[in-house]
């Protein structure tokens, strides 16, 4: 802990005025996304769909420059794998991590409530400009403009669509990218934020879904009679229930956001360190295998480029969990302390700043000041928040050191 604590103040006290001025700038890109596609949807629900991914990756990019920014004073991960010299790898290196990080990003974004942050807002802005539309419609006997969905976007044939096609662009520009110009990248992680954040969504709707009719059950019913059955009989039971319930529901918020914050940081670092991977082994596996060598060449080699393309997106999480795995209990729970310690401070910060300000008006003060009174808060948490996690993921290096490989910056492959 005490070599984490040494290592998060040495990258604070360096880099913070950069890791300030990114936090803005990934905060203000996301306000212009929300502005821009909450405008647009109001037209077309299509086109608001299309700009919405940019909220993400503003603060997908501004985590991953945060990130970056401070690989260079990260003692344990610069004996491993150093800081690229040459602009071209860094460009390469930054982009990679870029790309890396969609999947665990949008998946984290999704399941702590940002995603419906962002969504709000951007409904909020549909709602807003399509007021307007209204307003001219019936008062100036302007012909309505737009395609009346007022931002919603409904999952079908154009969605699917929009998928395929966002994942096929990036499948080809991977495939192809030595040929292509450089500034085709930009291109090429838009369209990996589109469609996996297409895809999450339509997973969450699926699973809301399922878990709405499974809760319309008549087997559902009866078993929460059959509790409150149990509950009216034995009182202490359901008490002792109830308990371990909260108690399960408030560890696994206290463990889960700081292992998913550094699998995220995992996975960015990750390009340059590669740990040895744990293969699969067995009787059915082997028998798989040897049914697998008996395909057409052909045939493999196109199994082969599906399947590698798919597990690639989540072999940088495999990786980043089987680092902490191995790291130990001890770090891994020391860094969840001080992480907790943190989000402490994070709440302590908004009721000081409500203290500071003192009573104003609801309406002529907070609904107008309160985004910028409130931003001082992540202005000061966000900086330690990503120190921590990047002092921690170099301590799990350090621990590590004999267990891992470098790997070249610009062909992924791990040096020899």
């Amino acid at each position: 802990m005490i070599a984490v604590l040494r290592v998060a103040g040495q990258l604070l006290w360096r880099h913070w005025p950069a890791l300030l001025a990114l936090y803005l700038a990934g905060t203000l890109g996301r306000y212009i996304a929300l502005e821009a596609a909450g405008f647009v949807g109001a037209y077309s629900a299509i086109g608001g769909a299309l700009l919405f991914p940019l909220a993400i990756l503003s603060r997908l990019v501004a985590l991953v420059a945060m990130l970056l920014v401070l690989r260079g004073g990260m003692v344990q991960l610069g004996v491993i794998a150093p800081v690229p010299a040459e602009r071209s790898e860094r460009r390469r290196a930054f982009v990679d991590a870029l790309l890396a990080g969609i999947l665990p990003f949008v998946a984290f974004y999704a399941a702590w409530g940002y995603l419906r942050e962002d969504a709000a807002a951007y409904f909020s802005r549909v709602l807003e400009v399509n007021t307007g539309l209204i307003a001219d419609e019936i008062l100036g006997g302007a012909e309505r403009a737009g395609d009346g969905a007022a931002g919603e976007l409904a999952f079908g044939p154009v969605t699917v669509a929009i998928m395929v096609a966002a994942f096929a662009g990036r499948w080809l520009w991977k495939r192809y990218r030595s040929r292509l110009p450089k500034g085709l990248a930009a291109v090429a992680v838009y369209l990996e934020v589109l469609w996996v954040y297409l895809s999450v969504t339509l997973i969450a709707d699926a699973l809301n879904a399922v878990a709405a009719w499974a809760q319309s059950r008549q087997a559902m019913v009866w078993l929460g009679d059959v509790r409150e059955w149990v509950s009216a009989q034995l009182a202490p039971v359901a008490v002792v229930w109830d308990a371990v319930e909260w108690l399960l529901g408030e560890v696994g918020g206290i463990v889960l956001l700081p292992i998913a914050w550094l699998t995220i940081a995992g996975v960015i670092y990750g390009q340059a360190v590669a740990p040895q991977s744990a293969r699969l082994g067995g009787v059915a596996i082997a028998r798989a295998q040897a049914r697998y060598n008996t395909l057409p060449s052909r045939l493999r080699a196109r199994l082969r480029d599906v399947w590698s393309d798919l597990v690639a997106r989540f072999q940088p999480i495999g990786r980043a969990l089987l680092l902490m795995w191995r790291a130990g209990p001890v770090l891994v729970g020391s860094y969840i302390l001080l992480f907790t310690v943190v989000l402490a401070l994070d709440a302590g910060l908004e009721v000081g700043v409500t203290r500071i300000v003192g009573p104003e008006e609801l309406g002529s003060f907070w609904m107008v000041n309160a985004p910028l009174v409130f931003l001082a808060v992540p202005l000061v948490i966000e900086p330690l928040r990503v120190v921590l996690v990047a002092s921690a993921y170099d301590a799990v290096i350090g621990r590590l050191t004999p267990a891992v490989a470098p790997v070249d910056a610009v062909t992924g492959v791990p040096a020899t």
